[in-house]
């Protein structure tokens, strides 16, 4: 007979894994292998299909400047470092100078941690924002929307505080950063405030976002970074 060959052994195709618990009872759980599947199209969704498939740590351009060099190492680091650790995750925070690559970079850091077997949801910032707010008055609505993106494993959020930021941005953002705060759920953010304007932004807010990327910020500061207005800039 033929062996009968799964894309996913754990769970053999079927999205669900039975597992008993410490008291012996049985329940099914949702198989990593669907996590992952939701989390790419997810970010097919979100129209970074093409960015996704590009913007990689290989084909990231820092032409020979020491700075991007340095930041390039440090979202490799994180990678790594999150992918051989079990236990708490860290964050990833890229800040600073307009045109420097955050994107690129915490795209290719996403696409290096789908590609290890860890989900990975995609928020861009101003378009989840809108949805959101739009949301608020239908309980059920914003709550599955908002806990899909306070309950992913990893979460980027693209362009944060990208934008015009009004009380009612100010509550959801702290509702989803806290939450994953308190939980160990990490995040990798691409912002364009640089350190202390996360901390005037909102005190709680930046200050939680700093200490969860600790040992993993890169901040780029000076305008030859910026690939839009010096050439020798990130492509």
């Amino acid at each position: 007979m033929e062996e009968v060959k799964y894309n996913c052994a754990e769970c053999k195709d079927t999205g669900m894994i039975w597992t008993r618990d410490a008291k012996g009872y049985d329940y099914v759980r949702k198989c990593r292998c669907v996590e992952i599947k939701e989390a790419k199209e997810r970010l097919e969704r979100s129209g970074l299909t093409r960015e996704f498939k590009d913007k990689r740590f290989d084909n990231y351009n820092t032409y020979g400047n020491e700075k991007l060099e340095v930041a390039k190492s440090k979202c490799e680091s994180y990678v790594k470092h999150t992918i051989d650790n079990d236990g708490k995750l860290p964050s990833l925070l890229l800040c600073g100078q307009v045109g420097a690559g955050k994107t690129h970079l915490g795209t290719a850091s996403s696409v290096a941690l789908i590609n290890a077997g860890m989900a990975v949801k995609y928020m861009c910032y101003r378009e989840e924002m809108t949805s959101l707010k739009a949301k608020v008055m239908d309980e059920v609505a914003y709550t599955s929307e908002i806990n899909r993106l306070k309950q992913a494993r990893v979460l980027f959020i693209d362009d944060f505080l990208k934008g015009k930021i009004t009380e009612s941005d100010i509550n959801i953002i702290y509702e989803i950063v806290n939450y994953r705060y308190n939980n160990d759920l990490p995040i990798i953010i691409s912002t364009e405030k640089d350190l202390d304007g996360l901390i005037n932004f909102d005190e709680a807010i930046g200050s939680r976002i700093i200490e969860m990327c600790k040992g993993f910020i890169v901040v780029f500061k000076g305008k030859e970074l910026n690939h839009r207005l010096y050439k020798g800039g990130v492509a």
